[in-house]
């Protein structure tokens, strides 16, 4: 796959809210972390798919958009910085949370992510599931 394809299907996992779909686009031995979000790393492709698994099916934030604001290339040939938008819904309540994602990418795969969200969303998100009744349930992703 190429950068553009990885990104893309990144993002459409997100959308999906697949696990599936996103474990399956890194190697066997990838890594995810979460730099600002307090969570420990995802170790491995079935720690992807895990921990995306609980983290999306807690979540009460319907995906309605995940747009590509731009794609980086950095010296490194296998860096990528993704900034994106992924458009929520949280009950009756629209919420755009910014991300960057930076991609470490090797013979097609993931070899490595950094996950970058902004947490001011993420407290809007959380905030919107509580006064809805949804539940706070909400990661990093």
């Amino acid at each position: 796959m190429t950068v553009e394809e990885i990104v893309g299907a990144f993002q459409g996992a997100m959308l999906h809210k697949s696990a599936d779909e996103l474990a399956d686009l890194y190697a066997e031995d990838g890594l995810h972390e979460f730099p600002f979000g307090g969570l420990p790393p995802y170790e491995g492709r079935e720690a992807v798919r895990a921990g995306y698994r609980a983290a999306w099916g807690a979540s009460p934030a319907v995906p309605r958009e995940v747009e590509r604001v731009a794609l980086h290339r950095t010296d490194d040939p296998e860096v990528v910085v993704v900034e994106q938008n992924a458009h929520v819904q949280v009950g009756d309540r629209p919420i755009t949370v910014p991300g960057l994602l930076m991609l470490r990418i090797r013979d097609g795969r993931i070899v490595h992510c950094k996950d970058f969200m902004d947490s001011s969303a993420i407290a809007k998100v959380r905030e919107a599931a509580l006064s809805s009744g949804l539940g706070s349930g909400l990661s990093s992703g």
